[in-house]
Formats: C-alpha cells, structure tokens, sequence
C-alpha cells in the first residue's frame, strides 16, 4: 500500500510552506512516528512525521514552497523490513549463528534496568522492533548481552566498518590560513525572511521611543535562592527570573492598561488579559510562545508553562496558535550578556520590555555606597497611543514590584496599606 504524507496546515491563514530539511534520505525504510522533513512557515518550524512504517519515496525538495495539503513524500508500506544501518546489523547479528567462540560475559547478580529505562551513556544500539519485543518478553539489554553464548565474526566485522567519529581539531595558528576571501551561502529561512519583514515594518509605520531603568535584584535574588530547592521539589524544575518579570508586567498594566493596547485601524483596543509572548532562541530563529491570562496565574503555573512552550520551541514542536495573539513582549538579552539594548516591538502590539545582565554595581542606599546586583531594563513603546507618563510610570511600576516581590501579593499595592484598609 502506498500512503500519502501531506503538508499539515501550520495554523489559520497559513497557506504555503517550504519544505525546510529533509532527516531522511530517498529509499530510506522508515518507522511509524519516525520524524521525516522539517516544514517552515512564516511562524514556526514544524516536523512532518511517518504514519506507517516502510520505505520512503521523496516528491518535493529541500527549499521548495508548496501549499498546504500538497504530498511530501510516499510511504510504500509493502516493503517489508528495516533500513540496513549499522544499528540493525549489529542488532540482528547479536542473534546470529555462532561462528567463532568467545567467552559469554559472567552473570550479574544486580537487577538491570528494563529497555524502557536505557542508561544515557549506554553504547548498545537498538531497534525499535527488538525493542517492542524486550518490552513484550520483560528482557533488558543485560539480558539479552549475558543470553548470548559467542560473539560472531560478523558482528566484529560489523563494528570495523562502522564509520569512525569524526574528532573536531582545532588548527593552530601555523595552520590557519594567513587570510581568506571565502564566503559562505546559505539561503534565508521563511521564519528568517518573514521576521526581516516586521522588523523593517515596524521601524516604518510606527513611532517607536525607549525609555531605560534599573533595578535592584537583591530582594529577589535572595527569595530565589532560599526557595529554589523547595520550589524544585514541589515543582519539578528551577524558579527563573522571567516568571517574576511575567507577573510583575501583569501586575504593572492595571495601573497603566495602555501599555497593553493595540492600534486597529482608527481604533485602540485594550484587552483586559494580559497575554504576555516571552522570547526564545531556537536554532531556526527568534520564536515567542504565548502565556495566556498571565494576570490570572501565579508565579509557578508562569514558569511551568514557560518551560513547557520553550522545549516545544527548540524541538520544532510548537503550533502556531501557540505563538500567536499576544498582547505585550518580554526578551531577555541578559543570557547573551548583554547590558542594555534597544528592543523592537512585535506588532501588532505596541511595547516590549528588555530584560538584561545583571551586574555589581556600586550604589547609593541610605546616603552610603554599597555594592547591588542591579540590572538595567528597557521599555519600547508606541508613541502613538502610549504616553511618555505612562511608559515611565510603566517602568517604574515594575522595578517596584521586583524590588518588592511582597506587592506581587497584593496587586502591586502597598502590603501595610492594604492590611490597614487604606
């Protein structure tokens, strides 16, 4: 039987893609789930996936721009049998007649993880068929190792034409060429073409200003660092710092809505969610995953939720509806090392804010200098609907939020003013 693998739709209005990379080459037996083609759009990379298991028949190239729905690739199912790789000559080899003896391994008395929990370091390559079936007949590798009697001539000749690693070098100075006029080409991604377009769009068509700030993170370092192992522990992964920022910017628009407002045509829309898009660098580009109503979640559900889109991000997993719709921008050049920068807006919102590194600094705290991990942030906004009060006042909001997390409890009020009712 042959099966049709079809461009998948991105997402709404999205009706051309281009065929990105192809994993696997022309003939090639594939396996139902195996991960074939990577597919770009304007938005996102996504991965074309095998339906059934058999061999692979190519129909459009690396590079091509086809619509939405158009045949990939085929799938002849009726070829029965897997890739002749290394792996699985060397996996079927471990089952063959013995040829020449060699002394089977001595018997371990210690349990031996079972297939489903492979050690990381583990050099023995399988299969996913002789998988299923230690899985079915409850075997693990030490099983199946210390099951064998000889190792045969072929699985040593298997392993001698495997092709050796190859050992990055670094050349030395001697070997280096004195000077070169080489170039390298390599042609534009769609995600890299269309994020060229915005941001030239955005520099046109509106009136962008940047107003700068800093802040003291010792309060919020200090927080993290006594709570980060009961925070792994209940949660499961780290506390960062974008989480706080998240919550704080969500805290910050109630009292400055504008800054989460839209330009539409004659009209200025302010949604009353704040729908905050954090930006990722994946290998294909800049993404920005969406976290919704982050004015509604607390400071855990931000950071869970954030890990989750940034790993779909980077393995190319992410829809497009997940990176689509926000109402303001977060970026945090600071990973890089960055000290300050200009961040441009992601339309059609109208402000970004710019996180950056965050350096010892000597400043002055109650008349005495004393040295504090500050960090400087930027706010870019739209001077078009955002005023320079509201954009400073914006600002100035969140470096109080931050440099009293207690207020992120209380709307960003004052916590002894809302005990007393004031």
């Amino acid at each position: 039987m042959l099966i049709e693998i079809k461009v998948p739709t991105p997402g709404e209005s999205i009706t051309e893609v281009e065929i990105g990379k192809w994993l696997v080459t022309n003939g090639d037996f594939v396996e139902q789930g195996q991960e074939i083609a990577e597919i770009e759009s304007d938005k996102a990379t996504l991965t074309l996936t095998a339906t059934e298991n058999g061999q692979v028949k190519i129909l459009a190239q690396e590079g091509d721009r086809v619509a939405v729905g158009t045949v990939a690739c085929t799938i002849d199912t009726s070829v029965v049998g897997e890739n002749k790789s290394s792996k699985e000559t060397i996996a079927s080899n471990l089952f063959a007649e013995p040829k020449e003896a060699v002394a089977a391994p001595e018997p371990t008395s210690k349990s031996a993880p079972k297939v489903a929990e492979l050690p990381e370091d583990s050099k023995v390559k399988v299969t996913l068929v002789a998988q299923k079936m230690m899985e079915e007949n409850n075997l693990s590798i030490e099983d199946v190792l210390n099951g064998l009697r000889r190792i045969s001539k072929g699985d040593i000749e298997a392993v001698l034409t495997l092709p050796k690693p190859e050992i990055p070098t670094v050349k030395t100075s001697s070997e280096r060429k004195a000077f070169s006029r080489d170039e390298k080409h390599e042609k534009m991604s769609s995600l890299r073409r269309k994020l060229s377009e915005r941001l030239v769009a955005v520099k046109n068509e509106t009136a962008m200003l940047t107003t700068f700030n800093e802040i003291d993170m010792s309060r919020v370092m200090e927080m993290r660092t006594k709570l980060q192992n009961k925070f792994v522990e209940k949660y499961g992964l780290k506390l960062g710092f974008m989480s706080i920022f998240s919550k704080a910017v969500a805290e910050a628009m109630q009292f400055h809505p504008s800054i989460n407002s839209q330009i539409n045509g004659e009209e200025i829309i302010t949604p009353e969610f704040v729908d905050i898009g954090i930006a990722v660098q994946t290998p294909k580009g800049l993404m920005v995953p969406i976290i919704r109503n982050t004015e509604s979640k607390t400071i855990a559900e931000i950071e869970i939720e954030l890990k989750k889109l940034a790993e779909k991000a980077r393995n190319k997993k992410i829809s497009v509806e997940e990176l689509t719709g926000g109402t303001f921008t977060i970026t945090n050049g600071g990973t890089f090392g960055s000290l300050m920068s200009t961040p441009i807006i992601n339309p059609p919102q109208s402000a970004i804010l710019g996180m950056h590194n965050i350096v010892d600094r000597p400043v002055a705290v109650n008349g005495q200098v004393v040295i504090r991990p500050m960090m400087y942030v930027a706010l870019s906004y739209d001077h078009r609907i955002i005023d320079g009060k509201d954009s400073v006042g914006f600002l100035v909001k969140v470096k109080e939020l931050i440099e009293n997390p207690e207020r992120l409890l209380t709307s960003g009020r004052n916590p002894e003013e809302v005990l007393l009712g004031l």
